[in-house]
């Protein structure tokens, strides 16, 4: 018998006598199996190889198209107009580090959450890695264990595996000796023993591995989104630079060393190259910052998963209660003797060799009698929602017993189920003890069981609980609690928590998904939910265009987890519920959650900001490639007047803003959004620029004429910018108009300087061609305030 949440188990299975129990390897045969490699040495899917960060890094399509850029610049011009390459090695090399440290916290919680199974080896159990698994090893399973390798069982007691993850099908199953277990299936009720007879990449999981991930992968509309953009980018980028190639070697008759430097120079700010970058770095960072609370993000887009979901599904036990609990009291019924009862109590806890939270305290307060021999037990499952055992007593009698839900047990019309009610509405968890009439193996072995007594357990609260569910209601989302106990019980430990709303019997719900779904809408708290349908439940809530995160720590749990956008299990969570999660909260701590969120909003939140300023450049270099070509004039920019352009206004300012706090919700559609606002700014940045870049080739003539004109449009540019860095930064803060304000005197400061003069080959000259340049970044900085703000009320996001 065992109290643990577990899967579905649909009919009693036949309780069969332990056999002898299999010593298992020796270490010498262990020794044997390890030299001939026949280990289970498939590798823990925690993170990339620190091989796969680099070439990820490192062999990109824009470091490619960058790299020849500066391979050439390196050859025909001076050094500074080579900066962008140095740059690009610096990003890259940021990246690396970032995501490497990303992956040390990864595998560094990975190790404190790893499965360990228990073998037998020279007759002794213990757990061991389940890299150390060898071929022939006997593994001990019980509920909520995960079979981590394929093999026979040679020991069973009621033993029932879910194999849904592996072959779709959502019964369980009842193992006997001799049967197969295959790789990836968890246990859900009965206990036992099986021999591995495939390890390693042989074992059936293994095999599906690749297949598997397919469903799991959490979906990220962030990096699809920016993988969207970076396609059309490359699409307008390479006829733009192709009419700018020919447009600057062929039809001006210029110096062939400077039309190369002004060729790079127009394709080099086309691409976004820091965006990926920074969108990789926030991640990285985002996995630090949650590791440090003992938060394992074992796939990185879940952080930004979590920051969309809008309805949070809770398993009452183990997520809003601690896994303890405690008797309070024993009731007893028609005319039950109390030392009778408490060794029935006490005979049922000693059967069951893995007790759960429940079982466990009846165990605590009622000793074993070892006058009483267990004969047979009826694991307990979700779906029956009772367990049993038949006792050999003391004076040669025998007797059957259940221990279950009361609801289930006995007839509606029971005087029983009112006293229980009256309990379940203090937030009490009640348990009915009846004495079976039929035998254990009955289909119907509930009916007409006479009860004996009605034990009461205290559930303990979380003591964080209650804010954490605030914080999401203050966050509108919606919180729905779904688990297998009493509805009344449920409702009154979430009413304790502040959680409002009505209570339903999720016996009563339609079965229909549409009007599951209506009445989910208007439930909050839902009891006597099986497994199946708590994934049923998640189904509904998505096809009402909900995101859904679902939290668990027991088997029942694990197939909801399967099918929400983000699962999250305890730590102390079964086997199962922790392997098939995207978050993993190893401290146990419910209150974690709001981090996890809050991180996801500062990530989503922060790369659409500094994506705008990334893409605006990326909009105004095409349009000034383009106008160049049909105005037949040369490039105004050198490659190193647009790295300290883009330097000032988007590499370290985007940088800072990317790992600021953000608290803004999660909106979809990122690639509208940024575009939206990327567009107008692109296109004025690139018509005035250009304004200013004619008026100035009207205004000077005569030797050096190049050098001022360019001067005066990068002043134009580099107001326009500065602008949208600023308007970007709101709401501001110190920090963020500190920030402002130094790039703004770091440009300053190259005008000033002579030999920053110099370097950059930025010299303004005269009076009134640069208050003109400046009175178009104006007028320019004027119009796309006022059409922003324009786009933001009319255009959707």
């Amino acid at each position: 018998m065992s109290h643990i949440d577990a899967g579905a188990g649909l009919d009693p299975v036949h309780p069969v006598p332990l056999p002898s129990r299999a010593a298992g390897l020796t270490a010498a045969q262990v020794a044997e199996r390890v030299a001939r490699g026949q280990v289970n040495d498939v590798p823990v899917r925690s993170s990339r190889s620190t091989v796969d960060i680099v070439r990820a890094n490192v062999f990109t399509r824009f470091n490619a198209i960058i790299g020849v850029l500066w391979v050439i610049m390196l050859i025909v011009a001076p050094i500074q107009d080579s900066l962008f390459g140095f740059v690009i090695l610096a990003n890259t090399g940021i990246g690396i580090i970032q995501e490497w440290r990303a992956k040390k916290t990864l595998d560094s919680l990975a190790l404190i959450g790893e499965v360990r199974p228990t073998v037998r080896r020279d007759g002794v159990a213990a757990e061991v890695g389940t890299s150390e698994i060898v071929l022939d090893d006997v593994i001990e399973i019980g509920p909520g264990d995960k079979v981590v390798v394929d093999g026979v069982c040679v020991e069973t007691d009621g033993l029932e595996i879910d194999e849904s993850l592996l072959t779709g099908e959502a019964d369980p199953v009842v193992k006997r000796r001799g049967d197969p277990v295959m790789s990836g299936s968890f246990v859900v009720a009965g206990g036992g023993a099986f021999r591995a007879t495939k390890v390693g990449r042989e074992a059936y999981a293994a095999q599906l591995a690749e297949e598997a991930s397919r469903f799991t992968l959490v979906h990220s509309e962030l990096r699809s989104g920016i993988s969207t953009i970076l396609k059309y980018v490359t699409w307008m980028m390479v006829p733009t630079a192709i009419g700018l190639i020919i447009s600057q070697l062929v039809v001006k008759d210029n110096d062939l060393k400077d039309s190369i430097a002004r060729t790079v120079g127009g394709i080099v700010p086309m691409v976004p190259e820091g965006l990926v970058l920074l969108t990789s770095v926030a991640f990285a960072i985002g996995v630090i910052r949650l590791g440090r609370k003992q938060c394992l993000v074992q796939e990185l887009p879940a952080i930004e998963g979590l920051a969309r979901v809008d309805t949070v599904c809770l398993d009452k036990t183990g997520t809003l209660t601690e896994g303890g609990m405690d008797v309070t009291e024993l009731r007893l019924l028609n005319g039950a003797e109390e030392p009778y009862v408490r060794q029935v109590l006490g005979a049922l806890g000693e059967s069951d060799p893995r007790p759960n939270a429940s079982l466990q305290a009846i165990i605590d307060v009622y000793p074993d009698s070892e006058e009483w021999r267990c004969t047979e037990s009826l694991p307990f499952s979700s779906a029956r929602k009772y367990s049993g055992a038949s006792f050999s007593e003391g004076d040669g009698e025998s007797s059957t017993w259940l221990l279950g839900a009361p609801d289930v047990l006995l007839p509606d019309d029971d005087p029983a189920l009112a006293e229980t009610d009256r309990l379940n509405e203090r937030g009490l968890r009640v348990l009915l003890l009846a004495r079976a009439a039929r035998d254990l193996d009955d289909p119907r072995v509930a009916q007409g069981a006479e009860p004996a007594a009605l034990v009461v357990l205290e559930q303990r609260l979380r003591p964080d609980a209650a804010d954490t569910l605030r914080y999401f209601a203050d966050q509108n989302v919606a919180a729905k609690v779904i688990s297998g106990d009493n509805a009344v019980s449920v409702g009154a430990v979430a009413a304790k928590l502040g959680l409002s709303g009505a209570t339903v019997d999720a016996r009563r719900l339609p079965s229909d998904r549409d009007g599951m779904a209506h009445a989910l809408e208007e439930g909050t708290v839902f009891g006597r939910v099986g497994p199946q349908q708590k994934r049923d439940m998640v189904g509904a809530l998505q096809s009402h265009g909900h995101t859904v995160a679902m939290t668990g720590d027991g088997v029942n749990d694990v197939l909801a987890l399967k099918d929400a956008d983000i699962g999250v299990a305890m730590g102390s969570g079964s086997e199962a519920t922790r392997a098939v999660a995207q978050i993993v909260l190893l401290n146990n701590s419910f209150a974690t959650l709001p981090s996890v969120v809050a991180e996801g909003r500062r990530v989503i939140g922060n790369i659409t900001r500094v994506a705008t300023l990334f893409l605006v450049k990326t909009v105004y270099s095409v349009l000034l490639a383009i106008l160049v070509v049909c105005w037949q004039v040369e490039y105004p920019f050198l490659p190193r007047h647009l790295t300290l352009l883009s330097t000032l206004t988007i590499g370290v300012p985007a940088f800072f803003l990317a790992l600021a706090p953000n608290k803004e919700r999660a909106r979809p559609h990122f690639v509208r959004r940024v575009m939206r606002y990327a567009i107008p700014g692109g296109v004025l940045a690139a018509a005035a620029t250009f304004g200013t870049y004619l008026v100035a080739r009207h205004f000077y003539d005569g030797p050096g004429a190049l050098e001022a004109e360019t001067s005066a449009a990068t002043l134009t540019l580099f107001l326009i910018s500065l602008w949208v860095l600023a308007i970007i930064a709101r709401p501001y803060t110190w920090w963020r108009i500190g920030l402002v304000a130094t790039m703004g005197g770091g440009f300053l400061v190259v005008l000033v300087v002579p030999w920053l003069q110099d370097f950059f080959a930025l010299r303004l000259v005269g009076v009134t061609m640069p208050w003109v340049a400046v009175g178009i970044a104006a007028v320019a900085a004027a119009v796309l305030e006022v059409l922003w703000r324009w786009v933001g009320r009319r255009v959707p996001a």
